[in-house]
């Protein structure tokens, strides 16, 4: 392949039947969804696990992938962090473990002997891990895959949005402080330039439920979320306080949206998947 300049132009080997087979597997997955932040710390991944959890406990069929290669926590939060994913001998394909509710997951955490070890990659490893847990593990027919990222705008995140096909959208998620208008700028910027359609934007850690008396104080202050997606043009989606419950059932790999359906955070989080049906044009 030439330019217009008459020189030629670089082509990745393999590259039409990698993004062929990419194709192949996201062709059977209906719904795609990118949850990320601008930066770490606010319980993205704690989030991705909960929506998992709510669209898996309304009978949809979910798999989760954990991109985040420095800080796998998906499996510890599915309470399948002792388990190990299979081959199938024909096809030399991974197969995901499967957790509670029959969510599917992938993640570098069940390839891990000593979870203590840290992994140590440069960029050209992450982008080859992600491909191969996308085009090389076999998810079978899903109706929804939350694909939960590391903090930033990096290479994994860069990646996915390049060669997963006909994402339904991504959504940030960020803290109440007034600071999160500048970090979750960049995310919705990114995912923008990348013609990847923005579901909006949740605002967790708003505000503590004490467990004792029930009263609610704004640790982190509050909408700074909701302000970051009024300026930017973007829905919100909802803001999530924090409960203690949460942290308990999240260390113990159990689905706090299904076993407290009554809390507050659960039934924030509950309205966010409502508001997320009715973006992707699903039955509430």
């Amino acid at each position: 392949m030439t330019s217009t300049s008459g020189q030629k132009k670089f082509v990745p080997p393999n590259f039409s039947s990698e993004q062929q087979k990419i194709k192949e597997k996201m062709d059977k997955i209906k719904h795609k969804i990118i949850i990320f932040s601008g930066k770490g710390g606010v319980g993205k991944s704690t989030v991705s696990a909960n929506l998992a959890f709510g669209l898996a406990n309304r009978g949809y069929k979910v798999g989760i992938l954990d991109s985040d290669f420095h800080g796998p926590d998906i499996p510890l939060l599915l309470g399948i962090q002792d388990q190990r994913p299979g081959i199938i001998p024909e096809t030399n394909e991974i197969t995901p473990v499967v957790g509670p509710l029959g969510i599917k997951a992938m993640s570098i955490g069940f390839l891990i002997e000593d979870p203590k070890q840290p992994v140590i990659w440069r960029g050209p490893l992450k982008l080859k891990a992600i491909k191969e847990f996308i085009m090389n593990v076999d998810w079978g027919e899903l109706d929804f895959i939350i694909i939960d990222f590391p903090p930033g705008t990096g290479d994994e995140v860069l990646t996915a949005m390049q060669v997963i096909p006909n994402i339904d959208g991504s959504i940030i998620v960020t803290t109440p402080q007034e600071v999160a208008l500048l970090d979750s700028r960049k995310a919705v910027v990114m995912s923008q330039k990348l013609n990847v359609p923005v579901l909006g934007i949740i605002e967790n850690m708003a505000g503590f439920i004490c467990p004792h008396c029930g009263k609610k104080t704004y640790i982190f202050g509050i909408g700074g979320g909701e302000n970051a997606a009024k300026e930017l043009n973007v829905d919100f989606l909802g803001r999530v306080p924090l409960d203690v419950r949460l942290r308990e059932l999240s260390d113990e790999g159990r689905p706090f949206i299904v076993n407290y359906p009554d809390a507050e955070a659960a039934k924030a989080l509950t309205e966010i998947i409502n508001k997320i049906l009715q973006k992707i044009g699903e039955k509430q």
